[in-house]
């Protein structure tokens, strides 16, 4: 069994305590940002599919409840942009898989992948019409079946395959822009969003050429890239949907926080997610994990300090960094296979959940939030603590259920930390434009 401790001669354990400290370098994740970014489509299979080999890939996904007719604008937008970065997330899980060699955990993340999908064109279908919704859960098939077929042949050596498919995922970018511009009643240009659309094609091509060189950094770099610009997708395909005034709205500064925050909670749960399953892969694919959620971190903090001050900034930096390192002494404990140190792990997470929602309630001035806060954040653990444990045991089927609902729950999370900060802040709030990261870019790439 591979060992986290071994991956970090830094680390130490305080024996007389019991206590694990674990310094990754998985520094603070301070949880407001200021940066919307914008992106499009996605990935599948071709070509045979092993059987499988036990119960664990048998796996029924459950897909986010369905959009409500009556959903507000700013429903739609979290809904397209939840659904499309996580698309890009699994879509870069199904390549890595079967560059791996990995037939059941393959057949668990083409689960959620069709479920995604499915909960993709039922939005689609709220937001535009029957008609559109139609078409594009045709077109979204092809394309994942596609990015499919290229892992495979890149993971089988088989070049043509990989250009074929190549070919035809740059086709479909073609069939996305020209898409979009329809649906959209011609709102959205169609040559720019087929441009944008193929430069996250490539990003997700590229990431499983990095993985399959064993180029873990440049994997990991590119799949935070695509997971960011495709998230960003959703942004104009919300906005495409609603009318004029209610587009403007959404491009609003506070709206653009909410996105944004949204965004990076996510990302953060499947960043811990890709560290967590790399302890058990060896050192380097680890360390390039822990690089993104470096990454992650660094601008969530700049953000922070952005809205509370640089002291505040770092008070909140401090206390994230213990809860970072608690899930990671966590799936340490997990990998060595010690019981104790599970324990001490997880009554260190319980009192870091505490601690940061105490900071949050200071922050927001409302006492009130602490108990709110507090079962959010344990949620978050625990949802991480789940998948670790499923993982390590093989259990794909449910590691992938508890991460599919994990970051489902990171809008939530987002909506009341957002709020709470909108009641105290408002006046102090950026405008847009380059105070945010929105204004300009948040709706640049259709």
């Amino acid at each position: 069994m591979f060992s986290y401790w071994r991956l970090q001669p830094g680390t130490s354990r305080d024996s007389g305590r019991g206590n694990v400290r674990v310094r990754a370098g998985l520094t603070a994740l301070a949880t407001v940002v200021l940066v919307a970014t914008a992106g499009c489509t996605s990935g599948g299979g071709d070509g045979a599919r092993q059987p499988a080999a036990t119960a664990t890939t048998i796996h029924h996904a459950t897909a986010p409840s369905a959009l409500a007719a009556d959903a507000s604008p700013r429903e739609v937008r979290a809904r397209f942009e939840q659904l499309l970065g996580q698309h890009a997330l699994l879509a870069v899980r199904l390549g890595r898989s079967e560059v791996a060699m990995a037939p059941e955990l393959q057949k668990v993340v083409e689960a959620s992948l069709a479920a995604n999908a499915g909960a993709l064109a039922q939005s689609v279908g709220v937001t535009y019409d029957a008609a559109d919704a139609a078409s594009f859960e045709q077109l979204w098939m092809g394309y994942t079946d596609q990015l499919a077929a290229y892992a495979e042949g890149r993971a089988t050596g088989n070049d043509s395959a990989v250009q074929a498919a190549r070919s035809a995922l740059l086709a479909h970018c073609d069939e996305w822009g020209a898409w979009l511009a329809e649906a959209s009643g011609g709102r959205v240009e169609p040559g720019q969003a087929t441009r944008n659309a193929q430069a996250r094609v490539e990003q997700l091509m590229q990431q499983v050429d990095a993985y399959a060189e064993q180029d873990y950094r440049q994997a990991y770099r590119l799949e935070r890239q695509a997971y960011e610009s495709t998230y960003g997708a959703g942004t104009t395909l919300a906005s495409a949907g609603l009318t004029a005034k209610e587009a403007a709205d959404l491009a609003k500064a506070p709206e653009n926080l909410r996105s944004a925050f949204a965004m990076l909670l996510g990302e953060h749960m499947e960043l811990i997610v890709g560290a967590q399953r790399a302890t058990f892969a060896g050192s380097p694919e680890f360390e390039a994990a822990a690089g993104q959620v470096n990454a992650n971190t660094a601008t969530l903090a700049k953000a922070m300090s952005g809205i509370v001050g640089p002291e505040k900034a770092a008070e909140f930096q401090t206390a994230w960094a213990n809860h970072v390192e608690g899930l990671m002494a966590y799936t340490a404990a997990v990998a060595a296979g010690d019981e104790a140190a599970k324990t001490v792990a997880r009554e260190n997470l319980d009192g870091f959940a505490e601690r940061l929602a105490l900071y949050f309630s200071d922050v927001v001035r409302n006492p009130l939030a602490t108990d709110p806060l507090t079962d959010a954040i344990t949620s978050h653990d625990e949802h991480l603590i789940n998948q670790v444990d499923a993982y390590a045991a093989k259990d794909y089927a449910r590691a992938q259920q508890v991460q599919d609902d994990g970051y489902q729950q990171m809008v939530g999370v987002a909506n009341v930390l957002v709020d709470a900060i909108e009641k105290v802040m408002a006046a102090g709030m950026p405008a847009g434009g380059s105070k945010t990261g929105g204004g300009g870019t948040a709706h640049a790439h259709p």
